[in-house]
């Protein structure tokens, strides 16, 4: 079930491509972006994040962190991170739990891959309530980043 605008964040703590953990704990007092995202080294994931990466000194001059959320394993990230040079944590939902939770998964995606994280963005405010939450159902669109970029100056 996806969750909706005024409902409590579910919490999380996963690892980073650092090999740390975080948690969404971590981000109280800030507005975190949380980026969902099917698979490392594609097209559209790539995209996504690059979007945010080269906007990321807004959100920052905002009071508002971002991460990426993906089932790729940590060293995986790590070297997506790397070559992409992303300015914001990366965190492995290897065990799918936290996808789920959020109402952002697919049982089943193409080449008969089964749990992979939809295509999603969530803003959570201050207080770790959802301000907004889009979960996309085709892999292939884009969060509307003008909303996302409203919600977090609002």
């Amino acid at each position: 079930m996806a969750l909706q605008v005024g409902d409590k964040a579910p919490d999380f703590k996963l690892f980073n491509s650092d090999l740390k953990e975080v948690s969404l704990s971590d981000y109280k007092g800030k507005k975190l972006v949380v980026h969902f995202f099917p698979m490392a080294f594609t097209g559209v994931c790539t995209t996504q994040l690059c979007t945010m990466r080269d906007s990321f000194g807004y959100y920052q001059g905002m009071n508002a962190d971002v991460v990426g959320i993906s089932v790729d394993s940590p060293f995986t990230l790590a070297k997506f991170k790397e070559e992409n040079a992303y300015q914001f944590p990366l965190l492995s939902d290897f065990n799918k739990e936290v996808s789920q939770a959020y109402g952002a998964f697919y049982d089943e995606f193409v080449f008969n891959l089964k749990g992979v994280s939809k295509r999603s963005a969530f803003v959570i405010d201050e207080e770790g309530k959802i301000i907004h939450a889009e979960v996309l159902e085709d892999a292939g669109n884009m969060p509307d980043f003008d909303v996302i970029r409203k919600v977090v100056e609002a």
